[in-house]
């Protein structure tokens, strides 16, 4: 499995695929699939039957997880894809930018 290097709430671009160039902050990460679900990309529409809920039913669009290796963060300073490492600081561990080495 290992460990993943992209966590709920980073600004991440896609950088492969359908969504190449796309944008959008991760919502959730799946860990066991090595996949995320990142806000507005690789939408599906869902045909949901009626419940209580959702007493009408229909076709609701809902984000699709996408690979976590088609995806890469947004460097906070240049606004560019960016690879991550980790450093110690201060008894910590840290992820830093490898474009502009910034701690995230």
């Amino acid at each position: 499995m290992g460990k993943l290097k992209i966590k709920s709430g980073d600004s991440v671009i896609v950088t492969a695929g359908d969504h190449k160039g796309t944008e959008g902050k991760v919502l959730r990460v799946i860990q066991d699939k090595n996949k995320a679900i990142v806000e507005g990309v690789n939408m599906v529409k869902k045909h949901e039957k009626p419940s209580a809920a959702n007493p009408q039913g229909g076709i609701t669009e809902k984000e699709a997880p996408i690979h976590i290796s088609n995806l890469s963060l947004i460097d906070p300073k240049s606004g560019e894809a960016t690879r991550v490492g980790y450093r110690m600081e201060d008894g910590k561990k840290v992820r830093f930018s490898k474009k502009s080495n910034q701690v995230l």
